[in-house]
């Protein structure tokens, strides 16, 4: 029988698929939750975990006192299933290549001596290491392309960068936490131009996030992993990374950061202070 539409029925939105389809894949846990087909032990820098990521989310004592073998430890921070294969997030947090088994998990670098894309390339630069290698390199990548200007502030002058490293750090790191690893084998790009920095990330909104309330509005698609990045001192408080860009460009005096939002991906525009 045929029904006329009336005002509630109606067509399917692209946000109700992504939602439903978000649902179907969430029976089988987070991605980054997952163990990694065809991975193993060897496949983790256990030293790194030893010296570095494990006493940056357990507390020393905590560690002395349950006295736990290395194959507990790396489950219990849901690193490794209990069978000691990685998941999704021990790879990506203290892999040696993570990018060998999750394609698309690196970090690319272009410096442009220009514009536009059809510039020269000063720079180009795969980050292909795990979390906590890529945040050391990309920030001396970073810092190295870095300028500093002089400001009158009443009778003294101060250097101040073209872009507060705050808010670079803030935006890679964020694109990070949030991009889809699942799904997608694209970098997350950082493009440098003369005039400002594009940071493009593989991944719509998720969840109850929108390209209208992503500024309001906190998911995580990769909540295993947003958790070890605010262990590990990368991000500071959740929900709170667009403010603080925001504001720490105010302070350089940069213009506002600029957000295009779509169903398959996020970019950040930064723009340079004014000379």
């Amino acid at each position: 029988m045929w029904v006329r539409p009336g005002p509630t029925t109606r067509r399917a939105t692209r946000d109700d698929e992504r939602v439903l389809a978000e649902r179907r894949r969430a029976l089988d846990g987070p991605f980054d939750s997952r163990t990694v087909a065809g991975s193993g032990i060897d496949d983790l820098d256990l030293d790194l975990f030893r010296s570095s990521y494990l006493p940056s989310l357990v507390d020393p004592e905590v560690i002395d006192e349950n006295g736990r073998p290395l194959p507990q430890q790396l489950a219990s921070l849901h690193l490794t299933s209990p069978e000691e294969i990685p998941t999704a997030l021990g790879l990506l947090a203290i892999g040696f290549d993570p990018g060998s088994r999750i394609p698309g998990a690196y970090v690319q670098f272009i410096r442009y001596q220009g514009t536009g894309l059809d510039a020269p390339v000063a720079d180009d630069q795969e980050l292909r290491q795990n979390l906590v290698g890529t945040a050391s390199r990309l920030e001396t990548v970073l810092r190295g392309h870095l300028h500093t200007r002089l400001v009158e502030d009443g009778f003294r002058e101060t250097q101040r960068p073209d872009y507060p490293l705050e808010a670079l750090r803030e935006v890679c790191m964020n694109a990070l936490m949030h991009r889809n690893y699942e799904t997608s084998y694209a970098p997350t790009r950082v493009a440098w131009f003369d005039d400002r920095i594009e940071v493009t990330n593989p991944g719509g909104p998720y969840g109850q996030v929108r390209n209208d309330n992503f500024d309001r509005v906190t998911d995580y698609r990769n909540p295993s992993l947003a958790a070890a990045m605010k262990g590990l001192g990368y991000v500071n408080r959740f929900g709170r990374g667009i403010g603080r860009i925001q504001a720490s460009l105010e302070r350089n005096g940069n213009p506002s950061a600029e957000f295009q939002v779509d169903e398959s991906s996020w970019a950040v525009i930064l723009w340079k202070a004014p000379a």
